[in-house]
């Protein structure tokens, strides 16, 4: 029942959340691509890690597939906990991110679905090119409690996150820091606190490159007091008609590898692939 309360309350923010004013000529595709077009000029316009969130509002669909190996087993995941976007009005954007499937090369682990998610972001303050080029974003994620098989978390969890960027030209510097939290079987599954720095550089109109440093510290459960962390390669080329407008879509293609840089792992060479279509 909390879980049902917790997905209605986001649901009505978003119908009730204010959206920018549209001609009443426009059609429903046009107002949707209205949102990204009133966002432009109010934030940077850099490009969304491959793994940190994003400081930023945007919309769109990321369909995502990794692969991490782990002793005794090589995992892919079908979905990797990414899915829809909205924006609402210029403070607030929903994300839901449908269970990914995994298929676990195991004898031991069996494939089943994890977690799906919903996330509410609040955009603190922000200032596009002529107005400081930063982002300043408080975000909520809820993660509802798993079916029968599963290779997630064992039950339900809270992530509050805070994430802010500041581009200087081609290059910009973002940042996140989170607490996970989940609501039940502390003892066997811990708490978490995420640090997240990326260094970006936008290479051409259409290639960003970036590195991400991504450390998890974790707190209690089996593996409390140890620390894990990630250097993360990644690459980003965007792809959009000679005759684009801001009303039009884009397609990013991009992917990467996270490299595991500290003794303690749980997994290591974690080959992630993305398209994205931000609408």
């Amino acid at each position: 029942m909390k879980n049902i309360l917790i997905a209605a309350l986001l649901g009505a923010a978003a119908l009730g959340a204010p959206v920018p004013p549209a001609h009443a000529q426009d059609s429903a595709w046009d107002r949707l691509h209205d949102r990204n077009t009133a966002m432009a000029a109010l934030q940077p316009r850099w490009m969304a890690p491959l793994i940190q969130s994003d400081s930023r509002l945007a919309q769109g669909l990321r369909l995502s597939v990794s692969q991490s190996t782990a002793p005794g087993a090589a995992t892919i995941s079908y979905g990797n906990n990414h899915g829809i976007s909205l924006i609402a009005g210029t403070r607030f954007q929903f994300d839901f991110n449908p269970p990914a499937f995994f298929r676990n090369h195991s004898p031991t682990l069996p494939d089943g679905w994890g977690n799906a998610s919903t996330q509410v972001k609040f955009r603190l303050a922000s200032g596009d090119a002529d107005h400081g080029n930063f982002a300043l974003t408080a975000m909520l994620e809820h993660g509802f409690a798993p079916g029968a098989q599963q290779n997630l978390l064992l039950t339900s969890y809270n992530l509050p996150k805070l994430a802010a960027g500041k581009a200087f030209g081609r290059f910009d510097l973002q940042s996140t820091l989170d607490g996970l939290l989940p609501t039940a079987k502390i003892a066997q599954q811990g708490r978490a606190i995420d640090w997240n720095l990326t260094g970006q550089l936008r290479a051409t109109s259409h290639a960003w490159l970036d590195v991400e440093n991504n450390a998890t510290f974790l707190i209690g459960g089996p593996d409390g007091g140890r620390t894990q962390n990630f250097l993360t390669p990644a690459a980003f080329f965007v792809v959009k008609r000679k005759s684009w407008g801001p009303k039009h879509s884009i397609a990013v293609f991009d992917g990467g590898m996270q490299i595991a840089t500290s003794r303690f792992r749980l997994d290591n060479h974690n080959l992630i692939t993305e398209m994205r279509i931000l609408f």
